[in-house]
C-alpha cells in the first residue's frame, strides 16, 4: 500500500487529463478557485511530451499541443464558447494589477526581509483561490523552459487564440479590465521608481542629485496625465514621448550610483535597491509597449514571457543573492588584489625583501608558539584556552603586520585577486603571457615566503628550548606534551584534513580584510577622521590626518590578523562543542611546535618514524594551507571577471608548460 502511494506521488509530478475531460469541466459559473485550477491542468496538458513520429510534431511541444486545441476547438462550437467563456472570466475575476506591477519585483524593501520572502515563496505551495492573476501564472507556468515557447509563439497561432476568446459583450468587458490593471500598474510602478530612488542612502549617491530629482520627481506626474490623456490625441503622444524620455534619464541617474559605489564602497543594501529600480524601469518600457499596441501581437507574448521569467525567479534564492552581492564581490576582490601586489616578487631584490619579511614572521611565531604551550599548561576549560589561544595568534600576527613581516600562508589569499586583475587581456597572446609571467612570479613568491618562515622559526624555536634546558636545567614543556605534539602532526592522522580547513579560515580572513576595507570606504571613515573635531583639537589637523591615513593603510590588514587570530583560537572550541572534531594546522606554527619538542626529546628524535611522519604532515600542511586559500580566492575572482571555463583551461596548460619546461623559474629568483 505504502509503495502504491508512492508511485503515485511519483506519477503525480508530471500527471495531466485528458484534452475531452478538461473541455467538460470548463464552467465559467464555478467558484474561481475550480476555474484557476482548471487553467492549472490544462497548463500540464500542454506541457506534456508529443510522440517524436508525430506529423505535426514541431520545437516546442505545447506549440503542437495548443494547435490541436484550436482544431478541436474549431470543429465543436459549443465547446469553443463554454472554453473561451471560462477563460475570460478568469481573466477577469483576477486583479492583473499584482502581474503587471508586482510579479518578479522584490515585496520587500530590504535584502533580508526579500530573502526571507524568496524562502517562504519556494516552500509554500501557492493557493488557488486568490483572486490574483500573478496566483495563476505561478500555477500555470512551472517549467523552466515556458518562458521559450510563449516568446516563440508565432503572430498566426496568436491571431488564432485571440479569435477563440473573442465572443459577446463579456470579450469587451474583460478587455476592459485589463486595460485598466495595466493603466494602474504603469501609474503604480513609475511612483515606485521615484520613491526608492529617492530614499537617501540611493539619492546620496545620484550623480548631480539635484538634476536627478527633479527627472524622478516628474515620472508620476506624467504617468498620470498620461493614462487619463484622450485616446489617438497629440497630448498623448506628447506625454508619451516625454515619459519614454523621462524613464531613459531615470535610467541613466540610478546607473550613475554603481559609479560612486566603484569609488567609495559598496552598500548591499543600494545595490539591492538600485537593481529593484531598474527592473521597475525596465517594466513600465514593457507595459507602454503594450498599452500602446506598438509590436502588435508579439508584444503581447514578449511581456507574458518576460513576466514568467520574472514570476519563476521570484522564487529563487541563488538569483537574488547572485545579483545583489555580485558587485560587492568584485569590490572584495579588488580591494584583496590591491593588498596582494606587496606580496608578489617580480625581481631578484623583491624575492630577497620577501625571504627577510617571512624570516621576521617566523622569528615572532617562534615566541607564538611557546606562549600557546603556557596556555595548554594552565588546563583551563576549553572555551577559556580558546579565547586565550585567540589573543596569542591576534597579538601575533598584528605583531608580524605592524613590523612588515609575513606569514606565508597569508598570502595566496591575497595574491590570489591580484593574479586575477591579469586576467582582463588573457584574449591577447601577450596578455596570457603576462598571466603566466604572473603566475611564476606568485609562485616563487610562496617558495621565498614559506622557506623564510620555516628555515627560521625551526632553529629559533629549538634554540630556545635548549638556552633553557642548558641554563636553568629544566623544559618549556613536558616530554609527555613534546611526544603527544609530535604524534598529533603525523600524516597518517586527520593532519591533512585540518591543514585543508585552515586554508579554508586563511581564506575567510581575506575575505573580512576585503569587506572591511570596503566598509571603510562606504562610510567615508578617513574623511570622516581627518575632519573629527575631538581629534583635531588634541592633536591639530595635522596629526588627525595623519591618523585617518594611518587607519586607511591599516584596516585591512588588521582586519584580517584579528580575524584570522579568533578564527584560529575559537572556531575549532565551537566546532568541538557541537559535537564536531576539526582542529586547525598552521604550517608555521607546527613546524615550531616540532622543533619545541625537539629540543626537549632530543636530536635521537629526528631518527624515530613518529618525527618522520611529521614531517610528512607538515608538508601536507604547507601544501594544503597554501593551495586551499589560494584555490578559493582564486575561483572568487574568477567568477567576478567572467572567465569562460574554455579559457581558464588554456590557461591551466600554459603554466603547466612553462613550469615544465623551465621548474627553477618557480623557486629561484630572476637575474633580471
Amino acid at each position: 500500500m505504502q509503495l502504491n502511494f508512492l508511485a503515485r506521488w511519483r506519477a503525480a509530478r508530471d500527471a495531466s487529463h485528458q484534452l475531452d475531460l478538461l473541455l467538460a469541466q470548463a464552467d465559467a459559473s464555478a467558484p474561481l478557485a475550480a476555474r484557476n485550477e482548471w487553467l492549472m491542468e490544462l497548463g500540464y496538458w500542454l506541457r506534456k511530451p508529443v510522440p517524436a513520429s508525430s506529423e505535426s510534431a514541431t520545437a516546442f511541444a505545447e506549440h503542437t499541443r495548443l494547435r490541436l486545441l484550436l482544431q478541436v476547438l474549431d470543429r465543436n462550437s459549443e465547446q469553443a464558447k463554454r472554453f473561451a467563456a471560462c477563460l475570460r472570466s478568469i481573466l477577469r475575476d483576477n486583479d492583473a494589477r499584482s502581474l503587471f506591477a508586482d510579479t518578479g519585483m522584490a515585496a520587500r524593501p530590504g535584502l533580508a526581509g526579500e530573502l526571507v520572502a524568496r524562502l517562504q515563496t519556494k516552500v509554500l505551495p501557492v493557493a488557488p483561490n486568490r483572486a490574483e492573476l500573478a496566483d495563476v501564472f505561478a500555477l500555470l507556468f512551472i517549467s523552466e523552459h515556458d518562458a521559450e515557447w510563449v516568446a516563440a509563439l508565432d503572430e498566426g497561432l496568436i491571431a488564432r487564440l485571440a479569435q477563440i476568446l473573442d465572443g459577446d459583450d463579456d470579450h469587451a468587458s474583460v478587455l476592459s479590465t485589463l486595460g485598466a490593471a495595466l493603466s494602474d500598474s504603469i501609474a503604480l510602478l513609475s511612483s515606485q521608481i521615484a520613491a526608492a530612488a529617492l530614499e537617501a542612502p540611493t539619492r546620496m549617491r545620484l550623480d548631480s542629485p539635484q538634476e536627478s530629482t527633479r527627472v524622478l520627481m516628474q515620472l508620476p506626474r506624467l504617468a498620470h496625465e498620461l493614462i487619463h490623456s484622450e485616446s489617438g490625441s497629440e497630448q498623448r503622444l506628447q506625454l508619451l514621448n516625454q515619459l519614454r524620455a523621462a524613464l531613459e534619464r531615470a535610467r541613466t541617474a540610478v546607473n550613475s550610483v554603481y559609479d560612486h559605489l566603484e569609488r567609495f564602497g559598496v552598500s548591499v543594501d543600494v545595490v539591492f535597491q538600485v537593481e529593484r529600480t531598474r527592473l521597475r524601469i525596465e517594466r513600465v518600457e514593457q507595459l507602454l509597449a503594450v498599452w500602446t499596441g506598438q509590436g502588435g501581437l508579439t508584444a503581447h507574448t514578449a511581456l507574458v514571457a518576460q513576466l514568467i521569467t520574472a514570476n519563476q525567479q521570484r522564487s529563487s534564492v541563488r538569483a537574488l543573492l547572485g545579483e545583489t552581492y555580485q558587485l560587492l564581490g568584485r569590490k572584495v576582490v579588488e580591494r584583496s588584489a590591491e593588498t596582494g601586489e606587496h606580496y608578489i616578487a617580480r625581481t631578484r631584490r623583491d624575492y630577497f625583501g620577501m625571504w627577510r619579511m617571512a624570516a621576521g614572521g617566523g622569528l615572532l611565531t617562534a615566541g607564538t608558539v611557546y606562549l600557546k604551550f603556557f596556555i595548554a599548561a594552565l588546563h583551563l576549560n576549553k572555551f577559556v584556552e580558546g579565547v586565550l589561544f585567540s589573543l596569542d595568534y591576534v597579538g601575533s600576527f598584528l605583531a608580524i603586520h605592524f613590523a612588515h613581516f609575513t606569514l606565508a600562508t597569508k598570502q595566496p589569499a591575497m595574491t590570489a585577486p591580484a593574479l586575477a586583475q591579469k586576467l582582463d587581456d588573457v584574449t591577447r597572446p601577450e596578455g596570457r603571457a603576462a598571466f603566466v609571467d604572473e603566475t611564476i612570479a606568485l609562485i616563487r613568491s610562496q617558495m621565498a615566503a614559506i622557506s623564510g618562515n620555516l628555515a627560521i622559526v625551526f632553529p629559533v624555536a629549538l634554540g630556545a628550548q635548549l638556552l633553557v634546558l642548558h641554563t636553568f636545567g629544566g623544559n618549556l614543556l613536558s616530554k609527555e606534551k613534546a611526544e603527544a605534539t609530535i604524534a598529533s602532526f603525523s600524516l597518517l592522522g586527520p593532519t591533512p584534513i585540518y591543514a585543508a580547513f585552515t586554508g579554508v579560515l586563511l581564506w575567510l580572513s581575506s575575505l573580512t580584510a576585503g569587506w572591511a576595507d570596503n566598509w571603510f570606504a562606504l562610510h567615508r571613515l578617513h574623511d570622516a577622521l581627518a575632519y573629527q573635531r575631538r581629534l583635531k583639537w588634541v592633536f591639530g589637523a595635522v596629526r588627525a590626518q595623519a591618523i585617518a591615513d594611518f587607519a586607511k593603510k591599516h584596516v585591512a590588514g588588521v582586519a584580517a590578523n584579528v580575524s584570522l587570530g579568533l578564527m584560529l583560537g575559537l572556531v575549532p572550541t565551537v566546532l568541538a562543542f557541537i559535537g564536531i572534531p576539526l582542529d586547525v594546522r598552521h604550517v608555521t606554527l607546527s613546524t615550531g611546535s616540532v622543533a619545541a619538542s625537539v629540543g626537549v626529546l632530543g636530536f635521537d628524535t629526528m631518527l624515530t618514524a613518529p618525527f618522520w611522519w611529521a614531517v610528512g604532515g607538515i608538508a601536507s600542511m604547507g601544501v594544503l594551507n597554501l593551495a586551499v586559500s589560494f584555490a578559493l580566492a582564486f575561483s572568487m575572482a574568477l567568477r567576478s571577471h567572467g572567465l569562460k571555463p574554455g579559457m581558464r583551461r588554456l590557461l591551466q596548460g600554459l603554466v603547466l608548460r612553462r613550469l615544465l619546461q623551465h621548474p627553477l623559474q618557480a623557486i629561484l629568483p630572476p637575474k633580471a
